[in-house]
């Protein structure tokens, strides 16, 4: 499956951006969905994940409350609300793809370009 990551920009701290990751070539409905973020400097890691039913979902504890990962099966798209941005959310933000059924925090099979997010204090 193919990833197109989208949306990202710069925001204000307090403020909120919707990143949007669509996905071609293969059925979406079949792959869990995640959201990973890696800051300049620092490893890659897991931002949320959710599974194929779109009701299933896992946070790190570090944006739980503050952003909401969902998906459109019928779109092929998933999607990241990001409210309250803190500088510290400054990312390049990446949408991944992975054949199973359980929500896990790693082991992705497919992964798209990242989209920059900018929070400015």
């Amino acid at each position: 499956v193919q990833l197109q990551a989208s949306g990202g920009g710069l925001v204000q701290a307090g403020g909120s951006l919707r990143l949007s990751c669509a996905a071609s070539g293969r059925t979406f409905s079949n792959y869990a969905m995640g959201w990973f973020r890696q800051a300049p400097g620092k490893e890659r890691e897991f931002v949320a994940t959710i599974l194929q039913n779109g009701v299933s979902t896992l946070y790190a504890g570090s944006v739980k409350g503050r952003f909401t990962i969902s998906r459109d099966n019928a779109k092929n798209t998933l999607y990241l609300l990001m409210n309250s941005l803190k500088p510290e959310d400054t990312a390049v933000y990446y949408c991944a793809a992975r054949y199973g059924r359980t929500l896990s925090t790693n082991e992705y099979d497919y992964w798209g370009q990242g989209t920059q997010v900018t929070v400015s204090s």
